[in-house]
């Protein structure tokens, strides 16, 4: 396709004698001839990095030229490397944009003959995208259903799809680790299209950062997640190279949501498995990494399996499961909202490892106010704080609540939006 593109704007810019250029929508360079004039800052960016920032996209945007249906001018915008008047024209296929010719205003002015021969490059660049984007995306839909497959449940089928996947050339042998990405939603309710294409985006983004063969995606109807593959890498080489892409996913993830980092997105991160066929536990452990920090909220925002503790074992459980694990006692105190700050003073003081002076602190409260909630607390449940046994049953109880999706724990992290 790339080629094609090339003779394409080499055949038009000998024709119109000036430089003509070739964007995706994405206003990535794809296509380009020798400059006969001089060129902006913006051009020189485009040029050496086949891409250009955020704040040209959206000046562009901002002009309208997704919305063109003809040709359009492009006027200087010198704080962001734009010293000189552009002429683009939208390259459709059945109103489907695909990209952008664009002439430069330095190589004089642009006549009726440069439009129509602008008209007639960006028809035949829209037969030419159109061609290539059908068959990349059967090639990836294809992959997306090895993938799918892959980290199904029925062994047999996975066998299938990690052969196909290797002998089809999609992926290499070799061992994976899998990161799954989430952002926050209403309980219960389908992911909003903004932040499903959000995901998208930020997966194949750090799918594009590995070498060929070794990075496979795919967005699921809540989460997103990316298969990487390391040939030769040992477990510690793994675990650090995905902590890392781990965050430049989050990164991303936060910047295409355009919510600055304080977005409500997270990242798992699942452990090393020696063969591609094993990847679908790898892919379970960084679904649960990701899901339990969304619950929590106490985690932070990329979280690796190996992290979650207690709370590895207990995301497993169904909610039933956790529902019948919790201390009858224990449960009749979580469902009575006049007792959540009972429940509160009991996680603190757990979670100081019964340490009342430091769980007074935290608290804000004095060491016998603690001790009275505390004994009430006891007598509510009919556990005994100062019995090790019980003490267990009830910090392990209390971190089931906050995994159960109905109990309306104080602790439990609130259901946000945005």
């Amino acid at each position: 396709m790339v080629s094609e593109l090339q003779r394409l704007v080499d055949a038009f810019g000998a024709r119109l004698g000036r430089s003509i250029a070739i964007d995706d929508t994405r206003l990535k360079l794809l296509a380009y001839n020798a400059h006969t004039g001089d060129v902006d800052d913006a051009r020189i960016e485009s040029v050496m990095h086949r891409g250009v920032s955020t704040a040209l996209v959206a000046h562009v945007c901002e002009q309208g030229a997704a919305q063109a249906s003809d040709v359009f001018t492009l006027p200087p915008c010198p704080q962001i490397g734009i010293t000189m008047e552009r002429v683009g024209m939208p390259i459709r296929y059945d109103d489907a944009l695909l990209g952008y010719v664009w002439l430069i205003g330095s190589d004089g002015p642009i006549g009726d003959r440069a439009v129509e021969l602008l008209r007639e490059a960006a028809a035949q660049a829209a037969l030419v995208l159109h061609r290539g984007y059908l068959g990349v995306e059967v090639t990836r839909s294809h992959a997306r259903e090895l993938v799918r497959d892959l980290i199904a449940s029925d062994q047999a089928l996975r066998t299938e799809a990690g052969a196909a996947l290797v002998e089809e050339e999609h992926a290499v042998a070799g061992p994976v680790t899998v990161l799954v990405a989430m952002v926050a939603r209403e309980e219960g309710e389908p992911l909003a299209e903004e932040r499903r294409l959000a995901l998208e985006i930020a997966v194949d983004h750090c799918r594009r950062r590995l070498p060929p063969s070794r990075g496979l995606a795919l967005t699921r109807p809540d989460h997103a997640l990316l298969l990487t593959i390391w040939p030769g890498a040992r477990s510690q080489v793994i675990e650090r190279n995905a902590a890392e892409l781990a965050k430049v996913l989050r990164e991303k993830l936060v910047a295409e949501l355009g919510l600055g980092r304080a977005a409500l997105c997270w990242v798992g991160v699942g452990g090393p498995r020696p063969r591609l066929t094993e990847a679908h536990s790898s892919y379970e452990e960084a679904r649960r990494a990701a899901e339990v920090a969304r619950i929590t909220g106490t985690l932070g925002q990329v979280v690796a399996h190996t992290q979650l503790g207690v709370y590895a074992l207990l995301g497993k459980l169904t909610p039933d499961e956790l529902a019948e694990g919790i201390h009858p006692g224990l449960r009749s105190l979580l469902s009575n909202p006049a007792h959540r700050g009972l429940v509160e003073t009991l996680r603190v003081y757990l979670d100081h490892a019964g340490d009342a002076q430091h769980a007074a602190t935290a608290l804000h409260i004095h060491r016998s106010t603690l001790y009275k909630r505390l004994h009430r607390v006891e007598q509510l449940t009919g556990l005994r704080l100062d019995v090790g046994d019980d003490r267990l049953t009830a910090h392990i109880g209390l971190k089931m609540a906050e995994l159960h999706p109905r109990l309306p724990t104080s602790m439990k992290a609130p259901d946000v939006v945005f």
